[in-house]
């Protein structure tokens, strides 16, 4: 197989780097010197919200460069998903990760718009805070443990890239594609 993607595989994987990576540092760094330099609670909330809010549209162009790389591989490699013995799970697998890590990530950004509203300067996104279901201490607490998902779910997002890269090999997907052809389940591994 001789066929390249390079493209799409490097936005592919730029796209997660960028996600797992500014997730990551947000929950680390910038949620670390927030704490080390806010005076208050509210101005603690102030400086994380600032920096969470400058990184969004970056990390929208993050995940739309994954989802777009991975939809244009997926099209790609939809001959090895099909008759690639175990292509086809771990892409399911990765699927469904996906999947979560993009409620996550949405879920998060609305937390942290929750939260940041609730410590606005203006009365009107305080007001417009309390109309949401959830309380500010609620939203607060859930953001903290949100902010460690993302970055868990984009983790293992790349250990399942890496699972696609080692398929890849040709001996692999020799192997696999003669056990399909053959109806082969279970050949024990080299």
């Amino acid at each position: 197989m001789t066929e390249r993607n390079t493209l799409l595989r490097s936005t592919h994987d730029l796209g997660l780097a960028a996600w797992f990576g500014g997730a990551l540092m947000g929950a680390v760094g910038l949620n670390g010197a927030a704490e080390k330099e806010g005076v208050t609670d509210v101005g603690t909330t102030r400086i994380a919200s600032a920096g969470w809010a400058k990184w969004a549209p970056v990390g929208v162009v993050a995940v739309g460069a994954h989802l777009l790389g991975g939809t244009g591989l997926l099209v790609a490699n939809r001959g090895r998903v099909r008759d690639q013995k175990g292509v086809a799970g771990s892409t399911a697998a990765k699927t469904a990760l996906t999947s979560a890590a993009l409620v996550a990530t949405a879920y998060t950004r609305a937390l942290g718009k929750k939260v940041d509203l609730a410590t606005s300067q203006k009365e009107e996104d305080r007001e417009t805070a309390e109309e949401a279901p959830l309380s500010q201490q609620d939203a607060q607490k859930q953001l903290a443990l949100m902010q460690w998902v993302v970055p868990a779910l984009t983790a293992g997002l790349v250990v399942l890239n890496a699972l696609h890269g080692e398929q890849q090999r040709p001996a692999q997907q020799v192997r696999g594609a003669v056990r399909k052809a053959l109806g082969i389940q279970n050949l024990h591994k080299r």
